[in-house]
């Protein structure tokens, strides 16, 4: 039981994330004095998620687990996959970024919004997060996350280096995790430019990646890969099995939160060609050409642009 009730931090983090909730409240508010009840509704829903994954943050950072990952590296990969995969899919499926910007004093919430998605000073800035927001870079620099994270150098420096481990390790996991599910989860006002093949291509490639980190982990090799974890006073676990139990979680519990995304994918196939059997053969691959080319051999329009946040409504 000590092993759950003790060890929790407590650090400044918590009043940060009360703070943003807080000012998603405000945010909340401010939107829901001007729109249509339904659409406030909406937003309630979503604030749920939102907050899911603000928890899930918390747990990840300031719970048990983050003080055992220091010992055990199944504790360490949990830790992982709470940073890449559960906080960030219920931060983006929570959409706050209209609420946030909401919050802001007066009317300055729309103007930042225009001048951000219109402005001239912001061109930089929208170079910068429209080259980010590219379905295949996005998900590209999660894999490379993923896998340089995992490396024995990179790893064992960012265990011996708190400053490394915080704000480049577990930094880069969040917000790689957030770049990546704003491919396949709706998040308003983000639209999502990935075709549903290239949805389904991607979740593959980085399920086959996750899959050879494992194995890299557990079958490839007949010891402990990471330094860090050869000489932890107080384990009885044999540092090896440690790391086969981590590498194990790692592709497990990576496939469980890649296959949900996958059935949708499946399902709006399948809304889109009819049956099952047309979507079964897209995802083959026997009827990815279709979907992206043309009679013509041109891109269909909006096929391979990039994703970037639509203007704000109306009624915000």
């Amino acid at each position: 039981m000590s092993y759950i009730t003790g060890h929790w931090s407590y650090d400044p983090f918590l009043i940060l994330a009360v703070v943003v909730a807080a000012w998603h409240e405000v945010g909340l508010w401010r939107l829901a004095r001007r729109s249509r009840p339904e659409r406030t509704r909406e937003r309630r829903l979503r604030s749920l998620w939102f907050y899911a994954g603000l928890a899930v943050l918390l747990i990840a950072v300031e719970s048990p687990i983050d003080y055992w990952a220091d010992d055990y590296f199944l504790v360490h990969m949990i830790q992982h996959l709470l940073l890449m995969f559960a906080a960030p899919s219920l931060i983006v499926a929570g959409a706050p970024w209209q609420p946030l910007l909401a919050a802001l004093p007066g009317h300055s919430g729309r103007s930042v919004t225009r001048g951000v998605l219109a402005g001239g000073w912001s061109r930089p800035l929208r170079a910068v997060g429209g080259f980010f927001l590219r379905p295949w870079v996005a998900v590209g620099l999660f894999n490379a996350v993923m896998l340089f994270w995992h490396l024995p150098a990179p790893f064992d420096l960012a265990e011996n280096n708190q400053a490394v481990h915080i704000w480049l390790m577990h930094g880069s996991f969040f917000v790689a995790g957030v770049l990546f599910w704003l491919q396949f989860i709706p998040s308003p006002p983000f639209r999502r430019r990935m075709p549903l093949m290239s949805q389904a291509a991607a979740l593959l490639v980085t399920n086959a990646v996750m899959i050879g980190i494992a194995m890299s982990l557990s079958i490839f090799v007949n010891a402990s890969v990471y330094p860090v974890y050869d000489h932890v006073p107080g384990v009885t676990l044999p540092p090896f099995a440690d790391q086969q139990i981590g590498a194990a979680i790692l592709w497990v519990c990576g496939d469980f939160w890649a296959l949900p995304a996958m059935i949708m994918i499946v399902r709006q196939l399948i809304v889109t060609d009819g049956s099952l059997t047309a979507a079964l053969d897209k995802v083959l691959n026997r009827g990815a050409s279709r979907n992206t080319w043309t009679a013509w051999g041109r891109p269909r329009a909006g096929a391979l642009t990039s994703q970037r946040p639509s203007p704000p409504d109306a009624e915000s």
